[in-house]
C-alpha cells in the first residue's frame, strides 16, 4: 500500500536500522563464554533496561497494527483487543513474575524441575516451549512478509518469501552473535522507537480533532458506517451463542496465555533480585498501559479520518489501518517512521522467541533429558547456537508454506497452547505444595494434545469456505478457539494427576 514515492525513503531507513541493529548486537555481545550470559545476560540487567525489554518482548506488531485496525473496523468490539495486553499483563505481574524469579535458572523446565523429577519436568516443559515458540515465530514471520514487502515496494508471493527469508536470516544472525545481551539491546531500541512513533501519530490525531475526544468518537462512529452501534457491543460478534462463546474463549486465551509465554518468563530471570523484578514489572506495566491508550487513539483516528470502508477495502483484517492513517496525516515521513517501527517490532519479537526456543532445545531437551546435566557449559553453548540455527531454519521454512494461513489463527493457537499446557503446571508449581510430577505431565501433555485436537476439529480447519481445508468437513467442535475448554481441562488434569500420584 506504500506509494512509490515512499519506497526509497523506507528502504534507506530499513537498511540503516538493520546495520544499526547488527552493530548493537556485536557491541552488546558478552564475551564471557557461559550459558548464563548467553541465555539471560548473566542475570545482571538493570530493572529499567529489563522493563523496557519486557515491554518490547510483549508488544508485538499486532499491538501497533492489528489491534488498532480491529478497533477501527469493529468499534466497541475492538476494545478488548486494544486493552487486552494491559489486562493480560496484570496476570503476569500479580501472579507469576516475582514468584517465578527464584524458582529456576533459565527456563520453565528449570522451575518445574526444582521440585519435581528433573528429567520428566525438562522433557514436558521443553516440548511445550518449542511448540509454542514455533507457532509464534511462524505467525510473526508470515506477518513480516505480508507487511514489509508492500512497504518496500515489492509485490507478489515471491517478494513476500524473499522478505521472510531475509528476516529469518537476520534473526538467526542477531541471536547467534550475542544471545540475550544482544537481544535485549534490540528490544530496548525497538521499545523506544515504538513508543516515540506511536506517541507522535496519536498526538497528530488528537490535534486534528482539536484535542477533543468527544469529537473523535462521534466522527469515528459517523464514518464507520455503523452509526451509534459502533460505540456499542455487537458489531462483530453477533448474537449467536457460538459467536459469543468464541469471543469469550479468545479473550480468555489471550489474557491467560500471555502469562504462559516462555520468552516472557525467561526474561524475568535476567535481573538479579526480586526487588528488581518488581521494578521491571512496574516499568513494563506503565509502558504497556500507555501504549494501550495510544492504540485506542490510533484505531479511532483511523475510523474517523479514513472511514471503515476504505480500511476494509485495503485490508479486511484492518492490518494496514495505521499505515493508511500515517500516509493520510503525515505523508512520506510518517509512513517511513511507522513502517520502520513495525519492522523493528517484528524483528525484536522473533529474536527473543528464537532465543527461548533454542534455550529449550539446548538446556531442557539436550542438557536436562539427553545428557542429564552431564555436559560442560562450552558444549551446551555450542548446542545452543546450533539450536538457534535449527529453530530459525525450521520457522522460516514453515513460514514459506504458511503464507496463506490466518495470522490470527496461528497466534491464537500459540496462546491457547501456552494457556492450556504451560500456565496450569506453572501456577500449580508456584502455589500448590501438593503438585507432583504426574500432575505436571498430565497437565502439560494433556493441555497440548487437547488443544491441537480441538483445533483440528474446529471450523478453522474444515467445514466452511474460509477454513484451511474448505472442501473438507470434519468439524466436530463448534468453537474456533479451544481455550474455553482446554484451559480448564489443563488445570483439571494437573489436579487429578497430583491427587492420584501416591509419590
Amino acid at each position: 500500500m506504500t506509494p512509490p514515492t515512499h519506497t526509497y525513503s523506507v528502504l534507506v531507513v530499513f537498511t540503516l536500522f538493520v546495520v544499526g541493529a547488527l552493530f548493537l548486537s556485536v557491541w552488546a555481545a558478552s564475551y564471557r563464554d557461559t550459558t548464563s550470559d548467553f541465555y539471560i545476560g548473566g542475570g545482571r540487567l538493570t530493572s529499567t533496561r529489563n522493563g523496557l525489554a519486557l515491554f518490547g518482548d510483549y508488544m508485538s506488531a499486532a499491538a501497533l497494527l492489528g489491534n488498532p485496525g480491529l478497533l477501527a473496523l469493529n468499534g466497541y468490539d475492538g476494545i478488548p483487543y486494544v486493552l487486552g495486553p494491559a489486562v493480560a499483563w496484570t496476570v503476569i505481574g500479580l501472579l507469576v513474575a516475582e514468584r517465578f524469579h527464584g524458582t529456576g535458572r533459565f527456563t520453565v523446565g528449570d522451575s518445574l524441575a526444582d521440585r519435581l523429577r528433573p528429567r520428566s519436568a525438562h522433557l514436558a516443559a521443553g516440548i511445550a516451549t518449542v511448540v509454542v515458540c514455533l507457532m509464534y515465530l511462524v505467525a510473526q514471520l508470515v506477518a513480516a512478509g505480508a507487511l514489509a514487502a508492500p512497504i518496500l515496494g515489492l509485490h507478489g508471493a515471491t517478494a513476500e518469501r524473499i522478505v521472510v527469508v531475509g528476516l529469518g536470516s537476520l534473526m538467526i544472525l542477531y541471536v547467534i552473535i550475542g544471545g540475550m545481551p544482544a537481544t535485549t539491546m534490540v528490544q530496548c531500541f525497538k521499545a523506544v522507537i515504538m513508543l516515540a512513533g506511536g506517541t507522535v501519530a496519536a498526538l497528530m490525531v488528537l490535534a486534528r480533532f482539536h484535542w477533543n475526544p468527544g469529537a473523535l468518537l462521534s466522527t469515528a462512529a459517523h464514518r464507520s458506517g455503523h452509526g451509534d452501534a459502533f460505540l456499542r457491543p455487537g458489531v462483530s460478534f453477533g448474537s449467536a451463542t457460538a459467536s459469543k462463546l468464541d469471543s469469550l474463549s479468545l479473550q480468555l486465551t489471550m489474557v491467560l496465555g500471555a502469562a504462559g509465554l516462555p520468552h516472557l518468563l525467561m526474561r524475568i530471570n535476567t535481573v538479579p533480585t526480586a526487588r528488581d523484578v518488581r521494578r521491571s514489572v512496574r516499568w513494563a506495566t506503565t509502558l504497556i498501559c500507555l501504549f494501550a491508550l495510544i492504540g485506542g487513539v490510533l484505531g479511532l483516528g483511523a475510523a474517523a479520518v479514513l472511514g471503515s470502508h476504505r480500511i476494509f477495502t485495503d485490508s479486511p483484517s484492518g492490518n494496514t489501518a495505521v499505515l493508511l492513517l500515517a500516509s493520510e496525516m503525515g505523508g512520506s515521513l510518517l509512513v517511513t517512521l511507522v513502517s520502520c517501527v513495525a519492522f523493528a517490532t517484528i524483528l525484536a519479537v522473533v529474536a527473543g522467541v528464537t532465543l527461548t526456543a533454542a534455550t529449550a532445545l539446548a538446556h531442557d531437551l539436550y542438557g536436562g533429558v539427553i545428557v542429564r546435566g552431564a555436559t560442560s557449559q562450552q558444549r551446551e553453548l555450542v548446542v545452543a547456537r546450533a539450536a538457534v540455527l535449527l529453530i530459525g531454519v525450521i520457522a522460516t521454512a514453515l513460514s514459506l508454506f504458511a503464507r496463506d494461513l490466518s495470522i490470527s489463527f496461528l497466534i491464537g493457537l500459540a496462546f491457547a497452547v501456552a494457556a492450556s499446557a504451560i500456565l496450569p503446571a506453572l501456577l500449580y508449581r508456584l502455589y500448590w505444595r501438593g503438585f507432583t510430577t504426574r500432575g505436571a505431565n498430565w497437565s502439560v501433555y494433556g493441555g497440548l494434545l487437547s488443544c491441537l485436537l480441538l483445533i483440528v476439529l474446529s471450523p478453522q480447519v474444515s467445514g466452511n469456505s474460509s477454513a484451511l481445508l474448505p472442501h473438507a468437513d470434519f468439524a466436530a467442535f463448534p468453537l474456533r478457539n479451544p481455550g474455553l475448554v482446554t484451559v480448564p481441562f489443563g488445570f483439571f488434569l494437573g489436579w487429578l494427576g497430583s491427587v492420584l500420584d501416591r509419590r
